[in-house]
């Protein structure tokens, strides 16, 4: 997310600063620009995430974080730049074409469908599996992942506490089987302990291999554990580096995490 006229601060050394040398990037995006109407939230935004990395997305309210997410998903159709996902343009198409591509998508607001079950919820996650034997096993799978689904999953989903509806938004994007999971501010409202919990959650995919795009307002736990981070200011890129990287910059910490 270059600014405009000039190259994102680094916070890295050179050997460090450059993402993994793993081949091409799963997901891309290049010199995107995005509108609301006749406002331009993005500008020239470009990021890219290798297989395997967590990647968090940080600054201030109205910086454009959830805008980027938005792009991704064609939620938003950028008006200039290309969004490549494997080394294939996705620029333009329609979400449910971009979810059978392979990319979930955690909304903010932990929208689940709440007059329907648990196992209900999830079986509609799976709505690109072509083979329905396979929905059980991925719902196992889930059940694994997230143990307090299992025990809830004849229970409407609106009944549930808001951190179990959050956990239950996540599990449902893992029965499409994606390969690129981007979350829009997972912790957002949630109590204490559903947030550690969230996070702990969060590590548990990374160390099982999953590629995540967070944009998250608790900036400093999502550094935590992220392999890189962006920082975003008014739709361009302050900061870049590594999550450890980032935490220890004192010009973040004093701009963005507050000291």
């Amino acid at each position: 997310m270059a600014a405009d006229g000039a190259q994102a601060q680094s916070v890295q050394t050179q050997s460090a600063a450059a993402p993994p040398a793993n081949g091409a990037p799963l997901l891309e995006l290049r010199d995107v620009d995005a509108s609301y109407g006749k406002v331009q939230i993005l500008h020239a935004a470009s990021l890219a995430i290798h297989p395997g990395e967590v990647v968090s997305i940080i600054g201030p309210n109205g910086a454009g974080k959830s805008t980027v997410l938005k792009a991704v998903m064609g939620i938003l159709r950028p008006t200039t730049g290309q969004i490549l996902f494997d080394g294939q343009s996705i620029t333009g198409l329609r979400p449910d074409q971009i979810v059978r591509r392979g990319i979930g998508y955690v909304p903010q607001g932990r929208i689940v469908f709440r007059d329907m079950t648990v196992a209900e919820n999830l079986e509609m996650g799976a709505f690109t599996i072509a083979d329905k034997g396979r929905v059980r096993p991925l719902m196992d799978r889930v059940f694994t992942v997230f143990p307090r689904l299992g025990e809830r999953r004849t229970q409407r989903a609106g009944t549930m506490s808001g951190g179990e509806q959050q956990m239950l938004a996540m599990g449902r994007v893992l029965m499409s089987e994606p390969r690129v999971v981007l979350m829009d501010e997972p912790s957002l409202g949630l109590a204490p302990r559903f947030i550690e919990l969230v996070f702990e959650k969060i590590g548990e995919l990374k160390e099982a291999g999953m590629t995540l795009l967070l944009v998250e307002q608790n900036a400093a736990k999502s550094l935590s554990i992220s392999d890189r981070g962006y920082v975003l200011e008014l739709g361009r890129n302050r900061f870049t580096g590594s999550g450890p990287d980032l935490l220890a910059d004192d010009r973040v910490r004093r701009l963005y995490l507050g000291g």
